[in-house]
């Protein structure tokens, strides 16, 4: 329930967000609208592919991490 709360709760942000720099840019509530609806569904969109990409970081990441603690730890045995 909280989750759903949460979600609902962002997306009305990204929206209003979305409206506000639009009609102060433009002065055009139409094309504010236009922004609010647009804005959420390309974060829909992008998130998955942005989720992906931060996934792939993160296992680069650890593998340099695990590759760095090997060479360590045969220096050590080595020693």
């Amino acid at each position: 329930m909280v989750t759903a709360a949460k979600t609902v709760s962002q997306v009305g942000m990204h929206m209003t967000v979305a409206f506000s720099v639009m009609y102060i840019f433009t002065g055009s509530i139409a094309l504010g609208g236009v922004a609010a609806v647009i804005e959420p569904i390309c974060n829909v969109m992008l998130m998955p592919v942005h989720d992906k990409v931060w996934e792939k970081i993160r296992y680069r990441i650890n593998a340099r991490e695990k590759a760095q603690m090997q060479v360590a730890s045969q220096k050590t045995q080595n020693a």
